[in-house]
């Protein structure tokens, strides 16, 4: 296998870890082999099968406020760390980060877990892989959840917009060669922690050493960003042959007040796939968030790897303060696929 820092050795399997800050403490913990990676991940409890999918700049570790609850209600959670980042392998080719690649990732990984389809639950980038499986593999997706990534059609229709454009200045910086890992890197990952900087209450000093370890795996910077320069260089007319109607039942959560979106562009919490309301087809959503009734139509679902726009993938633990809003007294992390300031 020609990719950087690969952490298991053998066949797939699982150990237990205990991990700070985790209610619930105990985790399996293992490796898939899927192709030519291995996906690191982490699991717990028994029943129907939920994978939770991390967004930039993330791993698993943003889902942590989820796991246990999710456990305790009757699931049995996997969360990866996606091709790229922390422990699983991070190829340094950029076609590596196709959606095909990330696709067929997803779907091995479910069937490396012993299942034939589970439910997925995608925030930013991991929103964007979750809506591409969704498309690609219909049959092993019984669910699908969304947390602030924009409907791959939205998406593409509001990269077309000259607001949203100047919004998503990064995606064409991270196109540069070199430059990006350079400035990620600085000032001990100041941009990367910049995306964090919004948590309540403010992330402990062990909480930020966990994602300054994982940012730090050799390979990884170059990973997640590599995210990036697919999307930029994808042929558009190539991404817009590869839409396809979205099957699963689909709840849509979306953070009004995220920066990362034009206001004048499409809304990206608009989808025309069949959406579901906590009643009938997906577990309960917290308190604050939105679902829409089910509808019949069905056109399109993503695009090739297109980005989402973000807040964090645990602001869905708690109540947030009005509907359609995703919001929590601890942010578990910040992803970034919608647009942000300039760092400071």
């Amino acid at each position: 296998m020609s990719t950087t820092g690969d952490h298991a050795s053998g066949a797939s399997g699982t150990a237990v870890q205990q991990v700070p800050g985790l209610s619930g403490g105990e985790l399996r913990e293992g490796y898939a082999e899927v192709g030519d990676v291995k996906l690191h991940y982490v699991e717990a409890g028994e029943g129907p099968l939920v994978v939770l999918l991390h967004g930039f700049p993330e791993f698993w570790y943003g889902w942590r406020l989820q796991i246990a609850p999710l456990a305790a209600a009757g699931f049995r959670v996997v969360a990866p760390d996606l091709r790229g980042y922390n422990l699983s392998s991070r190829p340094g080719d950029v076609k590596a980060y196709g959606t095909e690649q990330l696709t067929a990732d997803l779907r091995g990984l479910i069937a490396d877990r012993g299942a034939t389809s589970a439910s997925l639950v995608g925030h930013d980038w991991g929103g964007t892989v979750a809506w591409d499986t969704a498309m690609a593999y219909p049959r092993v997706v019984d669910r699908l959840a969304i947390l602030n990534a924009a409907h791959p059609r939205k998406l593409s229709e509001g990269l077309h917009h000259p607001g949203q454009l100047r919004k998503s200045w990064y995606f064409f910086f991270f196109d540069l060669p070199d430059l990006p890992e350079s400035v990620v890197h600085a000032n001990d990952w100041h941009f990367f922690r910049h995306f964090l900087r919004d948590a309540r209450p403010a992330y402990t000093p062990q909480e930020f050493d966990r994602y300054i370890e994982a940012w730090s795996q050799p390979g990884a910077a170059t990973g997640m960003i590599n995210y990036y320069r697919f999307s930029v260089r994808e042929s558009p007319k190539k991404a817009e042959a590869a839409l396809r109607p979205i099957a699963a039942p689909t709840l849509v959560i979306w953070d009004e007040r995220a920066t990362t979106w034009a206001p004048s562009s499409p809304s990206p919490a608009t989808t025309t796939s069949p959406t579901c309301t906590a009643s009938n087809a997906c577990p309960t959503p917290p308190t604050g968030s939105t679902t829409t009734k089910p509808t019949a139509s069905t056109s399109s679902s993503p695009t090739s790897s297109r980005p989402p726009s973000k807040t964090r993938a645990a602001d869905c633990h708690s109540s947030g303060p009005a509907a359609g809003r995703a919001t929590s007294p601890r942010a578990g992390d910040s992803g970034h696929h919608g647009i942000e300031p300039v760092p400071d």
